[in-house]
């Protein structure tokens, strides 16, 4: 999810002052890997074949960046230029493919991972928005929708109701729009470096894991009165 491009105006490559590109496309393979599993996952739970399988894997690893990446120009995305991309959330598949009794054991420490996931990309799809000449706000939005979009298409690909809508999962968008507007904030200072980004990154990587830990949830309508049963 990374796909590099031009710049618009007199902006300056954020991303290539805060990190290496050899780094970033690390962060961005082990970032995808574990959101892919997540993808599989789910497939699994769903009863798909091994072809349902992989593409919830490669959806929920590739779709936020995909999005991020088309709305932003910045063609083609890196997930069709970049071997790595495609064939990272295929490795995340065959995993949970022959392991995913043992990989469901170990759930927590994969929510761990997708948190910190959450952090990165929130961080780099907001800053490699900016770089492409968007505004703070606009920015910000496609950092959100970088860390949460592919989880979105995940569950309307599996039939569910996306879990950022549902107010019994824990808070899942919010700690990235903190860590969105945390990267917006410092742009708007001129304050982004390796440190304040990876202060974004981690704020939003507690916040999501304290959210695990103490089931933080949105509140609902004011004065709620709706009669719909609930799932």
């Amino acid at each position: 999810m990374q796909g590099g491009g031009f710049l618009l105006g007199e902006n300056v490559k954020v991303l290539q002052q805060l990190f290496s590109p050899s780094v970033l496309h690390a962060l961005d393979l082990i970032g995808i890997f574990v959101f892919a599993i997540s993808g599989a996952l789910l497939a699994v739970r769903k009863n798909f074949d091994v072809f349902g399988m992989a593409v919830l894997a490669e959806v929920t690893g590739l779709g936020g960046g995909l999005f991020r990446d088309l709305v932003i120009g910045a063609v083609p995305p890196a997930a069709f230029t970049d071997l790595g991309y495609f064939v990272t959330p295929l490795l995340a598949t065959a995993l949970v493919f022959f392991l995913h009794p043992h990989v469901e054991r170990i759930q927590a420490a994969v929510n761990v991972f997708d948190a910190a996931g959450l952090g990165l990309f929130c961080v780099v799809g907001t800053t490699k928005a900016y770089d492409y000449g968007l505004g703070l706000t606009a920015s910000a939005c496609l950092g959100l929708a970088t860390a949460v979009g592919g989880g979105v298409l995940r569950d309307v690909l599996a039939n569910e109701v996306p879990s950022l809508l549902r107010w019994d999962r824990d808070l899942y968008a919010v700690p990235a729009m903190a860590g969105a507007a945390m990267v917006a904030l410092c742009l708007r200072y001129d304050a982004l470096n390796a440190m304040t980004s990876s202060i974004a990154a981690v704020t939003a990587f507690v916040l999501r894991l304290l959210a695990m830990r103490y089931h933080w949830r949105a509140p609902r309508a004011w004065h709620r009165r709706s009669t719909v049963m609930e799932e």
